[in-house]
């Protein structure tokens, strides 16, 4: 029965590396879509920072 035993292996470390890999996959993917989301919102406070950087000229 020993033998038998040893023959088999065990895939749960595998398992748990596949599942690992996908999560953080997914993560990543969600954080670029949220990325996508406020580049709007990004160029606009840019667009306002410019126009608050203005020189006074005397």
């Amino acid at each position: 029965m020993s033998a038998h035993d040893e023959s088999k292996k065990d895939y749960f470390w595998v398992y748990v590396a596949l599942a690992t890999i996908a999560a953080v996959a997914i993560i990543a993917m969600v954080k670029l879509n949220e990325n996508d989301k406020y580049d709007p919102i990004r160029q606009q406070q840019a667009e306002e920072a410019a126009q608050m950087n203005i020189r006074v000229l005397n």
